[in-house]
């Protein structure tokens, strides 16, 4: 569970509402029910409007990767991969067969497949590089879809205020129905900005963030890889992989 995640999200949230009251406002003051449809549904909207539906769907996936990434053990792949080359120097990268055949991350299971089969280093490392690549690429297109809403939201806040103030030209002869369209005008504003800036943009930030430390992982698995099948010496091998913990 990320911490910070949960803590930046209070702080942020905490910080306007405290403002608010310390400005001798009232908190109830911010909670407008056609502000927040007209922000946050036309957000998603146009988001919907622009992502394929797979992508869309992922990115919704993905958002429990905010408060719950998914861990990466790099020091334990390390200690594995100089193990697997122990192995192969000892038996023969036939050796590696049984664990294959254990390995539960796709990926690895993948990368000793290939080690077993004899291909030759350079062939390894272009297949797994094409997982990489194809990987990264779809969880970024996820990633972008918050980055999108940062987007719209401020938008659609301006929207809601511009609808506001419509509301409030047409109703100057009634001030009993100014209130509730400036209401709406101004808290519009502060819920695209705020949604924006404190939701969505530090999200698709952290999300991208999280992409790269699996590339990273991913990355230094297929240096491991490459390396056992050079038959180059596991101390030198394990010296290598130290290098993408730093």
């Amino acid at each position: 569970m990320d911490i910070l995640s949960f803590v930046g999200l209070i702080l942020g949230a905490a910080a306007i509402l405290v403002g608010q009251y310390l400005e001798g406002g009232h908190i109830g003051s911010l909670l407008n029910g056609p502000a927040i449809l007209i922000v946050l549904g036309g957000t998603f909207g146009a988001v919907m409007l622009q992502s394929p539906f797979a992508t869309f769907m992922r990115g919704m996936r993905m958002l429990a990767w905010t408060f719950m990434p998914p861990k990466v053990h790099n020091q334990d792949a390390i200690d594995k991969i100089v193990s697997w080359s122990n192995i192969a120097r000892k038996e023969g990268l036939l050796g590696l067969e049984n664990i294959e055949e254990s390995e539960t991350d796709p990926f690895t299971r993948k990368g000793l497949q290939l080690l077993v089969d004899g291909s030759e280093p350079d062939n390894i490392r272009t297949v797994l590089d094409v997982d990489i690549y194809t990987k990264e690429h779809h969880d970024i297109q996820a990633a972008r879809i918050f980055e999108s809403m940062g987007g719209y939201a401020p938008t659609l806040g301006i929207i809601g205020a511009v609808m506001g103030l419509i509301q409030v030209m047409g109703n100057l002869s009634d001030p009993s129905k100014l209130g509730s369209g400036i209401a709406v005008a101004f808290v519009a504003t502060i819920y695209g900005v705020g949604s924006a800036n404190l939701i969505f943009l530090p999200i698709a930030n952290k999300l991208k963030n999280i992409i790269h430390t699996h590339v990273q992982y991913r990355e230094m698995i297929v240096e491991g890889m490459v390396s056992i099948a050079e038959g180059e010496n596991p101390r030198n091998i394990e010296t290598k992989l130290l290098g993408f913990l730093r």
